[in-house]
């Protein structure tokens, strides 16, 4: 009884996701990215309180797939110059602090990755506010939208990030 319950509202959540993943603007998107990897550092922090290294070990391989498959493909190092490299590189450090928190049951380590995409992603959010004020640049389906995030082969935008 309480599996199929629980079912719907796995579902639910997910059509919820969807629903705002299609409607956001490119910005968004890179906002929904930090605040995925956000949640699975906080839940990683969880697992690693109540000594499920399995869950834990799922958690940071999460947050580790939105850094590097999210965030770092979607610079444009090109574009972006050196601050696109100096993220890039930040991006590099988190994963590897991801990685030996992990390894050495830190919590620190993981506090001290969510800081720095807290701070990150408090500028990309103070960004999204001047972009939000501009009028709209194409409707949804336009070719000029950047190809999905999850493609690590598409074509980069011409700037810092693709949003």
């Amino acid at each position: 009884m309480f599996a199929s319950s629980r079912h719907g509202v796995n579902a639910y959540a997910r059509v919820g996701v969807e629903t705002g993943v299609l409607a956001a603007s490119p910005h968004k998107l890179i906002a929904m990215l930090y605040d995925g990897a956000l949640s699975a550092i906080n839940m990683a922090a969880r697992h690693m309180e109540t000594g499920d290294i399995e869950k834990k070990g799922e958690a940071i391989v999460k947050a580790t797939t939105i850094i590097q498959s999210g965030l770092q493909a979607s610079l444009n190092k090109e574009v972006g110059g050196e601050l696109a490299q100096n993220l890039d590189a930040l991006y590099d450090y988190m994963r590897r602090r991801l990685f030996e928190a992990h390894v050495k049951n830190d919590p620190e380590m993981l506090a001290e990755v969510k800081g720095l995409l807290v701070d990150i992603k408090s500028a990309w959010d103070e960004i999204g506010e001047t972009v939000d004020k501009q009028p709209a640049a194409a409707p949804i389906g336009s070719a000029d939208l950047p190809p999905p995030v999850s493609d690590p082969l598409a074509p980069r935008k011409t700037t810092l990030m693709r949003a």
